[in-house]
Order: C-alpha cells, then structure tokens, then sequence
C-alpha cells in the first residue's frame, strides 16, 4: 500500500522545491532552472518570483542574465510566455512545438481561416532572417501578404509556429512598449537539440513541483498522453496516495519535509507557477481562493493562499493586502515586515511607502 500524502505534507514538499520554506544562496540562474523557467507574461513578475526566493536578489541580477542571454523569454508551456534558461529552451521549444501548433489553431486557426500555416511560418522567417522586428513591424509586413486577415492573428500566430523569442528590452524590470521578435537561432547563436525524451521533461516537473499526478504534469506543460511516459518511468520513480486517493509520482530523492516546518509569509507575483501548475491546486488554493489565483498576486500565509495584494503609485508607494482571513498578531506583524520588504525592493525611489491590510472581521 502507498504511503498516504495529506493536503498538508504535499504543500511543504511543493515550498521546499520552490525555494519558498527559506530564500536559497543559490544563483538567480540556478533557480530559474529549478523551477522550469518563471512564467512572465509582464515584464516585471519574474523579477518578484526571484526576489521571494533568492537571498539578496537584485533587479540588476536578472537584467544582466536576459542581456548576457543566459535566460530568453519565449512561448513554451501552455502556450504562455516564460523566462526559462537558455540552455533549457534549446530542448525545451522542439519538445513542446506540436503542442505549440495546436495552441496556434485553436487561439488563431478561426481568424486565420485560408491561410496555410506553413506558409505563414516561412514568410514570417524571412521576414525576421535579417533581425528582430516589432510585433506591430511584423503584423503589417505580414497583412501586406495577407491584407484579408487579422494581422493581429498573423503575427502571434509566429510564435507557435515557429522557434522565436523576445529579447530584450522585451522582460527587463518596469519596460513598456511593443514586443520584438526573432528567431532564436539568430538571437542565441546555437542551434536547438531536439530529440530529448520526455522523461527528462517529467523529471524536471516532479524536482520543481512534485509529488504530482500525471495529470498535474500536463496542465503545468500543455502536453497530453503522458500517462504512458510515466508508466514507462515507474521502477525508477515512488508513488503515494494523495488527499482524495489518486496516485502521485515523485523522484526518490527530493524533499518531503515534516508537515509541521514553519512557511514563512511569502508575496507572490501575478501568475507564479507555484499557485498554477496543477490540476488540482488544492495544496495551497482553497476553496475561498480558487477564483482570484491566476489573476491576482497571491499571499503566502503558512503555506497557503490567504489573501492577495496590490501595488499603487500614487503619492509614493501603496502596497495593501487583502486577506481572506483573520491572522493572528504573528502572522500580521510577519506579513507587514515582509510587504515592507517587498515594498523596498519594486519601489526604493518612492518618498513614502506605506503597508495596508484589510483585514475580515472574526467570525462569531
């Protein structure tokens, strides 16, 4: 009989691997390896992703890794953009390119009905041979050939359709403005490997995020049909029961920490992994929760989501928190000395910074 994983055990495995039970010494780079990449729609999340798990992280630390190109910031899991380590996209991009092209059709195919998306895929190569362009650059180059059709629909339909990125100033801290595109050959100067299995990808899931089902996995990827790749890795895999009875999947040797480890309060930002990258996120979401995570940045509170917080500019730096419970005298006095953190790091010129928390009445 497997050993059973409650609600509880399964979250400080998840913290521990997320670097989110204590800020790790180890490099900006190492961590975005650790976690698979951090993703980041907006430029500026991934800077607070690391900055809540790296001791000492600096905003000049993760500008200097988009720019050195130790990191590149593309189109992979779910169709999403993420900020992945140079020499994981390289696998990473062939791997997923099938799921790639479904996301194509299904986010554009209706828009895009006529156009053949191979041939598509190759104007828009030539069109970026010489170097980068501006999405909008690229959108009307591309109406010019297709004037009937949505050039909107034709341009991001490029970054499912073939291998490109968006380098910088796309992703540095507090950048606004038109994306660019390239293709990542000629951006990163190496080639791609494809032909890496699966399994290293599921490996890499379960180290970052597990124990997990099989069904985790491809929510958190965007793939199907996994369920033989894992079947095929049981003898060198441990299994366990989970909350609700489903089997999950883990690697031998990583952290199970005691279910009674202290979490500190942690401030996530908007679209962390850690809340997202599972079928069910019932390991730090509950139920008062479940609706909000996704499109506001979460609060950490003994491991679980218990509130979530915005930032506001106006007459300095207003940072509030909005919790789904009442804390003890601890947890606020925590959560205020790290939102004042917190506040320090995305805000240090403000005159004024100011923590706010809205805070339920007790229940009867």
């Amino acid at each position: 009989m497997h050993q059973r994983l409650d609600g509880r055990r399964l979250n400080r495995a998840t913290l521990a691997r997320q670097h989110l039970l204590a800020r790790t010494g180890r490099g900006a780079l190492d961590v975005v390896r650790d976690l698979v990449g951090l993703q980041g729609q907006d430029p500026d999340p991934p800077y607070v992703m690391l900055w809540d798990r790296v001791d000492g992280f600096s905003v000049g630390q993760l500008t200097a890794l988009q720019l050195d190109r130790g990191v590149v910031r593309a189109t992979l899991f779910r169709g999403t953009l993420h900020l992945v380590a140079t020499d994981d996209y390289l696998w990473l991009r062939p791997m997923l390119q099938p799921m790639l092209e479904r996301w194509q059709r299904g986010a554009w195919g209706k828009a895009l009905d006529g156009v053949d998306a191979a041939e598509l895929a190759k104007v828009a190569e030539q069109l970026l041979d010489d170097g980068r362009l501006t999405r909008p650059r690229l959108s009307r180059a591309l109406a010019a050939r297709w004037p009937e059709h949505n050039p909107t629909a034709l341009a991001r339909s490029v970054q499912g359709l073939l291998p490109v990125v968006h380098p910088p100033p796309d992703g540095l801290w507090h950048r606004h403005g038109p994306a660019h595109v390239a293709l990542a050959a000629s951006w990163l100067g190496r080639p791609l490997s494809p032909g890496v299995p699966l399994t290293t990808l599921i490996r890499r899931y379960l180290a970052a995020f597990g124990p997990a089902t099989v069904k985790d996995v491809q929510v958190w990827s965007g793939l199907t049909r996994l369920r033989e790749v894992v079947e095929a890795m049981r003898p060198e895999l441990v299994t366990f029961t989970g909350p609700q009875g489903e089997e999950l999947f883990d690697l031998p040797d990583a952290p199970r920490p005691d279910p009674d480890t202290p979490a500190p309060v942690r401030l996530l930002a908007l679209v962390d992994n850690v809340v997202l990258a599972y079928a069910d996120r019932s390991r730090l979401v509950g139920p008062d929760a479940a609706a909000r995570v996704g499109w506001e940045a979460a609060i950490l509170v003994d491991g679980v989501v218990g509130g979530f917080w915005t930032l506001a500019a106006d007459d300095g730096a207003v940072l509030t928190a909005d919790l789904l419970q009442p804390l003890t005298g601890p947890q606020e006095a925590e959560l205020e000395a790290e939102a004042t953190r917190l506040l320090a790091f995305v805000a240090p010129e403000a005159d004024q910074r100011d923590v706010r928390l809205r805070v339920p009445a007790a229940r009867a």
